[in-house]
């Protein structure tokens, strides 16, 4: 197997690295850069590609996945609270309105028999 080869990989770790690529070119990353760091990063999530052998399994470290929420998660902890989007609540509103419809619309067939 040549250095670079991707074959011995999960189809989830290539999703996962695919992800994590797109995330460093959006920063502004050089494709061949953010192609380099996201292996990496999926290499130090899971330990590699698949590996023959039972009780080779290990837990999957999602420390790389947890700084990168924290870090986002700062930048929006320190903007004003006027400025920050509003977390969800017209979309609660909109899905009230629609569940309590269902329920009126079930009431009614009930009733007509």
């Amino acid at each position: 197997m040549p250095q670079g080869d991707k074959s011995s990989y999960t189809n989830k770790q290539k999703r996962q690295a695919e992800h994590i690529e797109e995330g460093y070119k959006k920063r502004g990353v050089s494709s061949r850069e953010a192609e380099k760091r996201a292996w990496a990063t999926v290499n130090k999530e899971t330990g590699g590609g698949k590996k023959s052998g039972s009780g080779r399994g290990k837990k999957v470290k999602r420390t790389s996945s947890r700084k990168g929420g924290k870090k986002a998660g700062r930048a929006s902890a320190s903007r004003s609270k006027s400025s920050r989007p509003k977390s969800g609540k017209s979309t609660r509103s909109r899905a009230g309105s629609r569940s309590g419809r269902t329920r009126k619309s079930t009431s009614r067939s009930r009733s007509k028999r």
